[in-house]
């Protein structure tokens, strides 16, 4: 199984040169994505090199939490007006109404 980048594994420190006008798009491209310039280096080189990222086992998303027998597709509507009433300030109970 492959294991990302990040784990385990020492990166290498390069220096590359760039004009300054690619510099500078590469920078504003970079932050529109939210990402660093490195990342954004490292994403365009592993997508260059055809490199999918990290395969997992897909089981592994399923079985994670338990129902306990409930069903969001059929009791959808009653569980959100209960989380509502449950935010929502409770008026005080006037008896003489």
């Amino acid at each position: 199984m492959r294991r990302p980048y990040d784990s385990d594994i020492m990166m290498s420190r390069i220096q590359i040169a760039l004009d300054p006008e690619t510099h500078r798009r590469v920078r504003a491209r970079a932050t529109d994505m939210g990402v660093s310039f490195a990342e954004y280096i490292r994403r365009l080189v592993a997508r260059d090199l055809g490199d999918q990222g990290v395969e997992g086992d897909v089981s592994a998303v399923f079985d994670l939490g338990r129902s306990d027998g409930s069903s969001v597709a059929t009791d959808k509507d009653e569980m959100i007006g209960r989380a509502i009433a449950a935010e929502r300030p409770r008026k005080p109970y006037r008896s003489d109404r």
